[in-house]
């Protein structure tokens, strides 16, 4: 039962309370122990906004689902304090309790039914225990008190008497408080429960259980805004308008504060002295918690002495040892600066900027604070921060200085070239492509007839990633780059990532005569770049590379460890792709992929995403391949970057189309095909052609192979800049020889080594001497050969590949009737096709086993494919096949299909069972 005037404060949803298992938890076990040990205490203590409230109602609720009697009272803020008041909200709503309450000469007097002299605060607090053990005998009973802080005094005294007396008495007393908050309600020594922040899960659960619309560029910047505080959550939406939610339009610097979360955080800060809130702001504004800066800023030689009241207030945390002070809350700093008016903060950015004057970076951004009218110096120094920003990876401080420039900036002109910038630094770095037609729009009111790099860029960055327009794109480029004087001065910026851009666009062209036109403009170029120089080489074109660019590649990533600067970590990464170097940079690439998990940097945490898949690929990870690049497709959907989630598909339809999994193989493909062809997207479609050739050979279908491969690049060549073909030559060998081609075979290989790719790296050493084996058929020189390249150092590395060889090996050991050399190599090489998941491939080197004499493989396991395993772990999980869908980039039918196969090889016949079945699963696998 709940009644009284307490019952609002306690509404609640029926929604569950998200990433409170733990806290709910301890409430349940203290719920529990009041009708079993007879009562006791328990505080829950949390900051502003945390969830305290909301805790209790989920205990008042599930207490009352448990038999328990429930009467609340909540302290009111300001509110007109009348004695005994929280007494009078727990015992006189309820007729029958107000009745056995007034029976009582001493609870009479304190609550008001008669008149006379108010009794003493030990005399009540004997009368509530009393009728506390009174009314837990007919019902056990649970005291629920909110916001104990603010409690009236008398009501408050009592009841801290009276936490402390409960145990015995089977009534258990449940309250909220914040911690360090002056109260009369002495809550110290009492059994508490810390309520912190939601975890970051959680916290964008609830975001998208209540705005499922938000882009999630914004989602991750409101997670981080509240630091896990539910209410905070709930409330910044509410300061945005729906273009700022959906990303159509730029978030503020500086998300305000709806008015309920003004008062929240802001009624503390009100009370402190003047000179106390002046240092408050300028910490706020300092950013840093640099506690030198703050006290040099602050004008005082003894400033931090006035920052204790804020300490007392639970505000800051100052360590002097440290020399660092910080909020308690992000929300506390919004609230600081939301309490000041406009010309305070810019006295207070203009004292920062002094206090800063030996760090460029910083005095600039307090500079800007401070402006009111346009400044071209200060633009000057913004622009320049902004690129330090850009090459140590800070994609958003990057956009915002060069938006704020733009802001500066006297003429037009420079406004439009800077907000440009921004918009191609944020494309390339946040992962903000949707913003480029705006900020775009923008500078082209400004100044229509201006030109520049920066807008070509920017436009061309949009055209390619978000429609594939690769031949406006080219235009575009092409075209600003010809405007500026020649040479092409590359220490310009802009002009450097027009060059870059144009690069892309030829790679995803793959035609002559763009590389020609991007050639001729390289070599008009001064100072170029090593990344331009080494992705057009050895990326660009790489069976023409020569030993030397081999050599600065090398020296290139052995340098790139720590280097802080992700878009030069991604293109060093894709210089070295074709050239198999991505191992030796596998930690840089990682770090850059998991900064996307952080909302850090989401462009190349995409990129770095495909290229350590790729490498996967080949190296045999490929249960974690198959998260880490639909993690990138995640991200390519919320952002649309459609041109950049082929990458990603493809290593996907690679690792599909070898474990069996051939109707996902080819849905791929078949996107992959509809969107290059009228865009005539070479390299997609050399994707496609990749993917439906190992389709092809996983199902012996040799013809197909061959005629899909040779799509990338003709049997006994390497066409001009179709690097792709680097990694189909074992492909083009084994589709050539099993289809009678074994002159075209032969012929490949010679292609390959006078291209000296066997240099290039050991596993295309390994690759082309195990094509030079099958196509030199029987005898002692394919057998040397075999030899040669399952001897290659770290050959294993390589799992797929290196299997390979040892089935063609043990096909023809077979052949030749060396029948226990042969189950030597077919039996290595089945396990290998086994750990790996690809089963057609097991399945082949089991069949040439068993012609050889071994005896059938015992069915030990149930023989799911890598995306069975993977959709039946989900569904098991307790997914719907929508849901299981949207995570792996299916659709609900093939997450059907697959279901439909996998019960039977379980011997489940629902989903209920697939959890039991996939443990067992693990066990035999273990």
């Amino acid at each position: 039962m709940t009644d009284g005037r307490a019952a609002e404060h306690f509404a609640h949803s029926e929604e569950p309370l998200l990433g409170r298992e733990a806290d709910l938890e301890r409430l349940d076990g203290f719920l529990a122990g009041i009708p079993r040990q007879g009562g006791g205490s328990l505080v829950v203590l949390g900051d502003p906004g945390v969830g305290k409230s909301a805790l209790l109602a989920e205990a008042v609720r599930r207490a009352e689902a448990a038999g328990l009697r429930v009467l609340q009272a909540a302290g009111v803020q300001y509110r007109a304090q009348t004695g005994y008041g929280a007494l009078q909200q727990l015992l006189t709503p309820v007729p029958e309790i107000q009745s056995r309450a007034a029976r009582s000469p001493v609870l009479a007097g304190a609550l008001g039914f008669e008149r006379g002299t108010a009794p003493g605060p030990d005399a009540v607090t004997e009368a509530v225990v009393a009728l506390a053990a009174e009314l837990s005998h007919d019902m056990p009973t649970l005291l629920v008190l909110d916001d104990a802080q603010w409690l009236d005094r008398a009501g408050a005294v009592v009841l801290g008497q009276v936490a402390r007396r409960l145990a015995g008495t089977g009534t258990g007393l449940l309250c909220a408080a914040r911690p360090g908050a002056e109260s009369f309600f002495d809550h110290s020594g009492l059994p508490s429960h810390e309520l912190g922040p939601l975890g970051e899960a959680a916290a964008g659960e609830l975001l998208g259980r209540r705005f499922p619309e938000m882009a999630s560029g914004v989602r991750r910047r409101l997670i981080a805004e509240a630091e896990g505080n539910p209410l905070a959550l709930l409330e910044l939406p509410a300061a945005l308008n729906e273009s700022q939610r959906i990303a159509s339009q730029a978030l503020p610097a500086r998300i305000p504060l709806t008015e309920r979360l003004r008062s929240t955080f802001a009624a503390r800060i009100r009370t402190l002295p003047p000179l106390t809130r002046h240092l408050l702001l300028v910490a706020a504004l300092e950013g840093s918690g640099n506690l030198v800066v703050v006290r040099r800023a602050g004008a005082w030689g003894h400033a931090l002495k006035y920052l204790v009241p804020a300490e007392r207030a639970r505000l800051v945390r100052v360590d002097e040892t440290a020399g660092r002070l910080a909020f308690r809350h992000s929300l506390i700093r919004s609230a600081v600066v939301e309490l000041s008016t406009g010309d305070q903060r810019r006295t207070v950015h203009r004292a920062l900027a002094e206090a800063w004057y030996g760090v460029p970076e910083q005095r600039a951004w307090h500079l800007a604070q401070a402006a009111v009218e346009p400044d071209e110096g200060i633009a000057e120094l913004l622009e320049e921060t902004a690129e330090v920003a850009a090459h140590r990876g800070d994609g958003p401080n990057a956009v915002a200085a060069l938006v704020r420039a733009a802001e500066l900036s006297p003429a037009g002109s420079g406004y439009a070239r800077r907000l440009a910038k921004a918009a191609y630094v944020g494309a390339n770095l946040t992962g903000s492509v949707r913003d480029v037609p705006r900020l775009l729009d923008d500078a082209r009111q400004a100044a229509p007839d201006a030109e520049s790099p920066a807008v070509a860029v920017a436009a061309a960055l949009h055209l390619l990633n978000s429609y594939g327009d690769i031949d406006t794109a080219h235009r575009l480029l092409s075209g600003a780059i010809a405007l500026q004087p020649e040479p092409y001065d590359l220490s310009d910026v802009t002009l450097l990532e027009a060059l870059s851009t144009l690069f892309m666009v030829c790679v995803h062209a793959g035609r002559p005569e763009l590389w020609a036109d991007f050639d001729a403009t390289l070599a008009k170029c001064t100072s170029v770049p090593d990344t331009v120089r080494l992705m057009r080489a050895t990326f660009g074109d790489p069976v023409r590379a020569r030993p030397a660019d081999w050599a600065r590649l090398d020296a290139a990533v052995r340098a790139l460890p720590g280097t802080p600067d992700p878009v030069r970590i991604v293109r060093i990464a894709t210089a070295g792709a074709y050239a198999d170097r991505l191992g030796a940079i596998e930690e840089p690439l990682l770090l850059t992929a998991r900064g996307g998990l952080r909302g850090e940097n989401i462009f190349p945490a995409i990129q770095a995403s495909f290229l350590w898949a790729s490498h996967a690929w080949f190296t045999g990870q490929w249960p974690e391949l198959r998260r880490v690049a639909h993690q990138g497709l995640r991200w390519c959907e919320d952002l649309d970057y459609p041109l950049r989630s082929w990458t990603g598909k493809f290593v996907l339809a690679l690792t599909a189309a070898a474990c069996g999994d051939f109707e996902d193989a080819r849905g791929f493909a078949d996107q992959m095909d509809q969107w290059a062809g009228s865009r005539r997207g070479r390299a997609v479609r050399c994707y496609a052609a990749h993917a439906r050739t190992l389709i092809a050979l996983s199902q012996g279908d040799f013809e197909a192979a061959y005629r899909h491969v040779c799509t990338i690049s003709p049997a006994g060549t390497f066409a001009p800049f179709a690097g792709h073909a680097l990694w189909a030559i074992l492909d083009l060998a084994e589709a050539a020889v099993r289809t009678g081609r074994r002159q075209e075979a032969v012929e490949h290989v010679r292609a390959a080594r006078d291209a000296g790719l066997d240099a290039v790296s050991p596993r295309l050493r390994m690759v082309l001497l195990g094509s030079a084996a099958l196509a030199a058929g029987s005898g002692a020189a394919a057998a040397r050969s075999f030899d040669r390249a399952l001897a290659v150092e770290g050959a294993e590395r390589w799992p797929f590949d290196h299997a390979r060889i040892r089935l063609y090996y043990g096909e023809r050991l077979r052949r030749g009737r060396s029948s226990a050399r042969a189950r030597e190599q077919l039996a290595a090489a089945a396990e290998a096709f086994r750990r790996l998941g690809a089963r057609p491939w097991a399945e082949r080197a089991d069949a040439e086993l068993r012609a050889c004499g071994a005896p059938a493989r015992a069915r030990d396991l149930p023989a799911l494919t890598p995306q069975q395993r993977e959709i039946a772990s989900l569904a098991a999980a307790g997914l719907s096949n929508k849901q299981i869908a949207e995570r792996l980039f299916l659709s609900p039918r093939t997450v059907s299909t697959h279901l439909y196969q996998a019960f039977p090889k379980l011997g489940v016949t629902s989903r209920a069972a697939l959890r039991d079945a996939l443990e067992q699963l693990e066990q035999l696998d273990g």
